[in-house]
């Protein structure tokens, strides 16, 4: 409901007449809204020409407090007042971090919040230094400031229209924006324990802080490997690049394909094979607890221990010397057959009543659901929701939403919590 009232606000704030130039339909601004609070990034409007600097400031407020999270900002506002929280709102904030108990919650949200601000001021710093080489100053520290805050949080928006394709080969801006992207979707919890762990004051990582950063270098080695095979001959794309910028534009473009949707590089001009495998990766998105979306690292990483477990026989899956919970893993089967329904559901649906191509529909959804943001474009510098008709904005307007509250809440919100009984059947057996 938070997330609902935030974007219908978010909205009304945008159809103000000085928060917009020229005609804006109520369903684009519930649609650049709902992109901002969901931290996604696709467009159906032009940020840096469809919008004035109020609404770029609406734009970035959305982004930020959708970012943290909206139980995060209103118990900051709390320590701010000194006021207190009771038992249950500390329960919703523990959630929404996905901090590991209840004890030292408080404590955490400070830290938390003194991250976000450190690495977002680092972040506006270097990004204001670079763009001053272009702009005056004052436009530079403005535009360095949104796209820290933007990168951080996984948004994807950016005050260039064409995005970051003007930087396709400049080193600041290809290191700069995926470290800010990376920060922000490892997790608050991973970036806390791996500090700590640094400083000495904390003796070992914990099984979760593992995972994350074994898997989310796994995955974008892997995504550089298949952008680098697929596209690398493509005159349309990697073709005409020399080598060292073909790895620059491999490496920004698989950083941001599971969790950010700034592009270096036209997406529209990439092999259908390329595409498919960038909706699997959109569909992983970030890590819990962090500012991406999608059905978090952690869920894949669990469900390919147990199948390996089970391919072997064992009844006991482990990593890093630790035991894991048999319902964790149960769990992460079930996000990832549910995610794959309403992905592949809503495509469909999409595909027949717009009619438009199926592998740029579906990259469109799974870029939806997983708030990425990237998008095949519709011809122009819009994404290529823009094509869609109203009811097909408002599927992807769903779909942000629900890739942003995450998939299991979501589902429970709909079908309900399940009824504890103490009614155990007769055990069976079913041929497989």
């Amino acid at each position: 409901m938070s997330f609902i009232i935030l974007i219908g606000a978010g909205a009304l704030l945008l159809m103000l007449p000085f928060a917009h130039n020229g005609e804006l339909r109520f369903i684009d601004a519930i649609f650049t809204a709902t992109s901002a609070v969901c931290v996604t990034g696709l467009i159906v409007k032009d940020t840096p020409v469809d919008f004035t600097s109020f609404g770029h400031i609406i734009i970035l407020m959305l982004i930020q407090i959708g970012g943290i999270g909206y139980m995060s900002a209103v118990t900051f506002m709390a320590i701010i007042r000194r006021k207190k929280l009771g038992y249950r709102d500390r329960l919703i904030l523990k959630e929404s971090l996905n901090h590991p108990g209840m004890s030292g919650v408080f404590r955490f949200v400070k830290i938390v919040f003194a991250s976000i601000i450190i690495i977002e001021l680092m972040g506006a710093l270097i990004l204001t230094l670079r763009f001053w080489a272009d702009m005056e100053l004052g436009k530079a520290a403005w535009f360095g400031l949104f796209h820290s805050i933007s990168a951080f949080n996984n948004a994807g928006f950016s005050l260039f229209s064409d995005n970051m394709m003007g930087f396709r080969g400049d080193f600041i801006i290809n290191i700069t924006v995926p470290v800010l992207i990376i920060l922000g979707g490892l997790g608050y919890l991973v970036l806390l324990e791996v500090y700590n762990y640094r400083r000495k004051s904390l003796l070992r990582l914990s099984t979760h802080t593992k995972l994350v950063l074994w898997t989310s270098a796994i995955l974008i080695v892997a995504s550089m490997a298949i952008l680098l095979s697929l596209e690398w001959n493509n005159p349309k794309s990697f073709g005409s690049m020399e080598t060292i910028e073909k790895f620059t534009a491999a490496w920004f473009a698989a950083v941001n394909y599971r969790t950010a949707g700034f592009n270096s590089i036209d997406f529209s001009t990439f092999n259908d094979s390329d595409l498919f495998f960038g909706t699997i990766f959109m569909i992983i998105g970030g890590s819990p607890g962090g500012t991406a979306g999608g059905i978090k690292t952690t869920v894949l990483a669990l469900a390919i221990i147990g199948v390996w477990y089970t391919l072997r026989g064992q009844n006991n899956p482990h990593i890093f010397r630790r035991s894991l919970d048999p319902y964790q893993i149960n769990k992460a089967y079930a996000i990832i057959f549910v995610a794959s329904f309403y992905v592949l559901f809503s495509t469909v649906i999409l595909n027949e009543s717009e009619g438009l191509h199926f592998i740029r529909t579906l990259f469109e959804t799974c870029s939806a659901f997983g708030t990425v943001g990237l998008s095949t474009g519709n011809g122009g510098v819009l994404s290529y929701s823009a094509l869609f008709s109203d009811v097909g904005k408002a599927n992807i307007i769903l779909l942000m939403l629900m890739g942003r509250i995450g998939v299991f809440a979501f589902t429970v919100v709909i079908v309900g919590k399940a009824m504890q009984t103490r009614i155990k059947y007769a055990q069976t057996k079913v041929v497989i």
